[in-house]
């Protein structure tokens, strides 16, 4: 009812796992990864211990050859589970039950493993294993990629419902405090690895620091579109925004707390002050583009593309 691929990116060392499945929340029961360690997907009839159990064991030195053997042979139901791991050094294995329901396989190489059951034909593997040889695109992009051609090469015969993708990598997670670097869930929807790729998309938005490179100057041409804008979304300094985020306690009135941000400050035109940059940082805080702040005079490309969908409606 599903097809996945587990995977290594060998450059960065991130590991992964992308699934899709006419099931609800797949993401939920097939992937599972830890940074360093390896990565897998459990489906067909699924033994979710599979995943701790098999991380586990990767995580003490064994190879996913070696786990992949462990489990099968202590699972009296393992003729009716699928299952692919890849280690961090590159190893990986993949097992599919003779019980599965056709058409069920899977496919391995140098840095991943891909596999499916109840599909269109070997074909859909194969378009999982192919489209991942072929890279040429940013590794968590690159595990959509495969979703989407081996959805188009047939898919699950059953049809689409949820899809997931889980890339892992030390210190990749919110603030730095875990390794879940992306983890994305689509639950319920008639495209669900278009929407896994919009959203994907947003991830970036929303976690991605712009590099100095992104940076706009603030000109008094830009500074005066940037103003319009903010004072059609009542954004401006005063409006509704700049209350949102009031603390319980520990600031002072009008005491700014210090936010990061990309570049170093230059002069400001003679239409933006500290009061517009503070307006522009506070709608920024409530559209969750804190991670885009830039230094003063300065504004990410991509924020203000997002305050012109803004003012369109979008």
């Amino acid at each position: 009812m599903t097809f996945s691929i587990v995977a290594l990116d060998q450059s960065s060392g991130d590991l992964g796992v992308a699934v899709q499945s006419k099931f609800l929340a797949v993401g939920a029961v097939v992937p599972w990864a830890r940074a360093g360690v390896g990565a897998i997907a459990t489906q067909a009839f699924a033994n979710v211990g599979y995943g701790p159990d098999g991380l586990g064991q990767l995580a003490r030195g064994s190879t996913a050859d070696e786990v992949l053997i462990r489990l099968v042979a202590n699972d009296g139901l393992a003729e009716e589970r699928q299952i692919g791991i890849v280690d961090a050094r590159g190893g990986s294995a993949t097992h599919t039950g003779r019980h599965c329901f056709a058409w069920a396989g899977g496919r391995t190489g140098a840095g991943f493993a891909a596999q499916g059951n109840i599909l269109a034909g070997p074909e859909v593997v194969d378009g999982l294993a192919d489209t991942f040889l072929a890279a040429g695109r940013p590794f968590p992009e690159l595990l959509v990629d495969c979703l989407a051609a081996a959805d188009a090469a047939g898919g699950d015969r059953r049809g689409r419902e949820s899809a997931a993708l889980v890339v892992v990598r030390a210190g990749g997670g919110y603030g730095g405090w875990n390794d879940r670097w992306i983890d994305l869930r689509v639950d319920h929807h008639d495209d669900p690895i278009g929407e896994l790729a919009r959203i994907l998309d947003l991830q970036h938005l929303y976690f991605d620091r712009p590099a100095a490179a992104d940076l706009l100057a603030v000109d008094e041409a830009t500074a005066g579109e940037i103003r319009t804008i903010l004072e059609s979304l009542d954004a401006a300094p005063g409006g509704r925004f700049g209350v949102v985020y009031t603390p319980m306690s520990g600031v002072a009135a009008g005491e700014a707390e210090a936010r990061p941000s990309v570049g170093e400050p230059r002069p400001l035109p003679p239409n933006w002050d500290a009061g517009w940059q503070r307006a522009l940082d506070d709608w920024m805080a409530v559209e969750n583009l804190e991670e885009r702040a830039a230094a003063p005079g300065w504004i990410d490309r991509r924020v203000l593309d997002v305050l012109r969908e803004a003012a369109d409606g979008g």
